[in-house]
């Protein structure tokens, strides 16, 4: 099944990164974003800006560590105590999931999903 692409004209990363098992994608220079132009920072928390939805590009497709750093810039400038900070909060979570079931960590998995559904319900 082919998933919708929200930001079709950017392409994904070589790999999807666990941490450990590849090379870190900033800080090493064998990592798939070393010396990338990075996303620009977040301005203010938006569904419709182009970061909120590269994440969900990233985190539709199992890229889910980079679907996190995607949607913490938002999480981090969205006003404290509105909804929309909490749907950043618990997409980030999800996303902490999705990397320790790749992990292989099944007791961390289930804690990330269980605080990300409580945000999201």
């Amino acid at each position: 099944m082919l998933r919708r692409r929200w930001l079709p004209e950017k392409s994904f990363p070589s790999y999807a990164y666990l941490p450990g098992r590849q090379p870190h994608p900033v800080r090493d220079p064998a990592g798939h974003s070393y010396n990338s132009e990075a996303m620009p920072l977040a301005a203010e928390a938006s569904l419709d800006s182009d970061i909120f939805l590269w994440g969900l590009d990233l985190f539709n497709h199992g890229y889910y560590w980079e679907a996190h750093e995607a949607w913490e810039g938002l999480w981090q400038v969205a006003d404290r105590g509105v909804p929309l900070r909490t749907l950043f909060k618990g997409l980030i979570l999800l996303s902490a999931a999705g990397v320790k079931i790749r992990e292989g960590k099944q007791a961390a998995a289930m804690r990330h999903a269980g605080r990300a559904a409580a945000l999201l319900r």
